[in-house]
């Protein structure tokens, strides 16, 4: 499939969060009209994790070219978004204020919810609060998911997801051991995609991380 081509980066916005300023980066799709809205997770703030990680920007590519604006918060304490880190907690609600505020600028469209990492636990948290409100996200790609416990972190228990949901892992990925990953899929009989040498960050990965995506699109027509 041809790459379109993609308009350029805008630069971060700040908008008005439940406790201070939120650094937001819109990415627009090229030349029409949003179809949807992507919210992406960026990884752990503590760990270096920021919105330009480059697994979170090759998800904002991948939604753009489907016709998505994609968005990338910052977490609290990252970049211009005020606030300290709280685990999790305060960053949902951060994100469901994202989420509110991009509807008020592009109507009510369909929303995929994706993270990477920490960001993708977060994103777990969010579409929970979604579909408890009746207004569930279409469709969530995880990447790298943290679930279980993490040497050096914490444990995290990874919400529930619908089914539908794209996981996916590195094969050799000792950030989040695969075994954390499919012991959180295994109860939800959540498929795991996993891909073969593939480390926490996918070096020399991108591109079927890319694919995968680029692949299943079209099963949520």
């Amino acid at each position: 499939m041809a790459t379109p081509n993609l308009q350029p980066i805008q630069p971060a916005q700040l908008i008005d969060g439940p406790d201070g300023k939120i650094e937001v980066f819109v990415d627009l799709p090229a030349e029409r009209a949003p179809q949807g809205i992507a919210l992406i997770g960026h990884p752990h703030p503590l760990f270096g994790g920021t919105a330009n990680n480059k697994v979170v920007t090759m998800l904002s590519r991948s939604f753009r070219q489907h016709g998505c604006v994609a968005l990338r918060p910052s977490f609290r304490g990252v970049g211009g978004s005020q606030g300290e880190h709280d685990h999790g907690d305060k960053e949902t609600t951060d994100l469901l204020a994202v989420l509110a505020w991009a509807k008020q600028q592009w109507g009510d469209l369909p929303v995929t919810l994706a993270g990477f990492s920490f960001g993708a636990y977060v994103i777990t948290r969010v579409a929970k609060a979604l579909a408890d409100a009746h207004h569930p996200a279409r469709w969530l790609v995880l990447v790298g998911t943290a679930a279980g416990f993490i040497e050096g972190a914490r444990s995290y228990s990874t919400e529930a997801v619908p089914a539908g949901t794209l996981v996916i892992h590195g094969a050799q990925d000792t950030t989040v051991p695969l075994p954390n990953v499919l012991q959180w899929a295994e109860p939800l009989d959540l498929p795991v995609v996993v891909i073969p040498g593939a480390d926490h960050f996918f070096h020399r990965r991108l591109h079927i991380l890319q694919d995968i995506i680029r692949r299943a699109w079209p099963s949520l027509t």
